[in-house]
């Protein structure tokens, strides 16, 4: 009699077998459980294999056996999961805000996992301190029936309506229908169908103006045939005194609460290279202090044209339309040590700083041995056309500088002042950085 082998994966316990195969693809598995009958039910469904993939990929970010209070298939999750994962991040929203509110929702939205959902955050630079505001925006989970289940907060006061008990949502939050539109663009409409369906299990059948009752019967009555009960509703409701006042007020009623929208439709493109990389180390999404000492939004992107700063609040449908902070066509920094004069362009100028510096440990670096390279770059005045009052190509409107610390992080400044705008990081590894303790 052979003896078995102890090297093959038929011989490995259990829980080893679903641990290897945790590192393979979906694709990859379906074609595992091809190789052989003994395999095909460790890739069913509800087995413990989609588990562990769902648990190796996302175990450490989420509550993988929390997702559908755990009443879910992991197949459906991981499927699930893989499509949103790509949320995760920085979006903004797409032309101007057709809400209602009398001030401006903020254009940054900031997607990070929940225990068992996805939150959604419009993000904002707050106005009187060095801190970024983050109100909550959106909801996205999966019912214990394996539904898609979105909510949004139209008015982001408070997290506890939006990111608490999904049992018990806020009446305040509004249903809405997420669709995304390849992999750098999605729309949040409102679910009118869920509002409406809503809105008639809290209220009743009753012709409220004539006191006349509109019969309805349950189709799923125990005993009973679906098309006899309808036959009997539709007469009853037909041989009522009144009745066609009654059935003609109450689908009056109905149209008038599908029309009560609360939530404009708007469209979300993703901030695809939101953070610094080796290669192009001042991409992405940063903050600082402006000159009127109020903190701004900045997207740095680089393209085959060189490289361009944008305020976020200004950012249109298409960056073309929008006029840069600065911008240059030769990327190419300056090492140390620097020239002489481009040390005294650096000590002479003064750092922007919030209002609250003066008290509080400010780190950004005032020294010019904390600079490690130096760029050459332009203001938004060499883009105007000439013959405009106002233009000049005097390079001492139009030239600046971004000057690089050693900490990651950058300044710029041009030469028509003596200030210079310091830049942080608004999130780091997943994370949005200097949020104010209560959220």
């Amino acid at each position: 009699m052979a003896e078995p082998n102890l090297n093959s994966f038929s011989a490995f316990p259990e829980d080893v077998q679903f641990c290897i195969l945790s590192f393979l693809s979906p694709t990859e598995i379906a074609n595992f459980a091809c190789t052989s009958k003994r395999y095909a039910p460790l890739c069913q469904n509800d087995s413990k294999l989609w588990y562990s993939l769902c648990d190796r990929r996302w175990g450490s970010k989420t509550q993988i056996n929390k997702w559908g209070d755990g009443q879910i298939s992991y197949k459906l999750l991981y499927k699930t999961l893989n499509k949103w994962e790509n949320l995760i991040g920085f979006w903004r929203r797409c032309g101007q805000s057709q809400q209602k509110e009398t001030v401006k929702p903020p254009s940054l939205v900031f997607f990070e996992w929940g225990s068992s959902f996805l939150s959604g955050w419009r993000v904002s630079p707050s106005q009187n301190a060095y801190c970024v505001i983050k109100s909550p925006f959106l909801l996205i989970s999966i019912s214990p029936e394996g539904e898609i289940v979105n909510y949004l907060d139209p008015e982001g006061q408070n997290k506890n309506k939006l990111f608490g008990d999904l049992g018990y949502l806020d009446m305040d939050v509004v249903p809405v229908n997420v669709n995304f539109i390849g992999d750098s663009h999605f729309s949040v409409e409102e679910n009118m169908n869920f509002a409406y369906r809503r809105s008639l299990s809290s209220g009743n059948l009753k012709g409220e103006d004539s006191g006349e009752d509109i019969v309805s019967v349950a189709s799923g009555s125990p005993g009973s045939l679906p098309e006899t009960l309808e036959i009997y509703q539709y007469y009853a409701n037909r041989m009522s005194p009144g009745a066609d006042r009654a059935i003609r007020r109450q689908r009056r009623r109905e149209k008038e609460k599908q029309g009560k929208k609360r939530w404009e439709t708007e469209h979300f493109l993703k901030i695809v290279d939101s953070s610094p990389t080796l290669d192009r180390p001042l991409q992405g999404l940063w903050k600082g202090i402006c000159e009127d000492r109020k903190m701004e939004f900045y997207l740095v992107a680089y393209d085959e044209f060189g490289i361009s700063c944008r305020r976020v609040g200004d950012l249109p449908e298409h960056h073309s339309r929008s006029i840069p902070v600065f911008w240059t066509s030769d990327p190419t920094f300056i090492e140390f040590p620097f020239p002489t004069e481009e040390e005294y362009l650096y000590d002479t100028r003064i750092h922007i700083q919030p209002p609250e510096a003066a008290n509080s440990d400010w780190d950004f670096p005032i020294e010019n041995d904390a600079v490690s390279r130096i760029m050459y770059i332009n203001s938004s005045y060499d883009l105007v056309i000439l013959g405009v009052e106002g233009a000049s190509m005097n390079p001492w409107r139009v030239e600046g500088r971004v000057w690089q610390y050693r900490n990651g992080t950058f300044g710029f400044g041009f030469l028509r002042n003596h200030f210079i705008v310091d830049l942080k990081h608004i999130a780091k590894n997943g994370c949005l950085l200097d949020i104010p303790g209560d959220l």
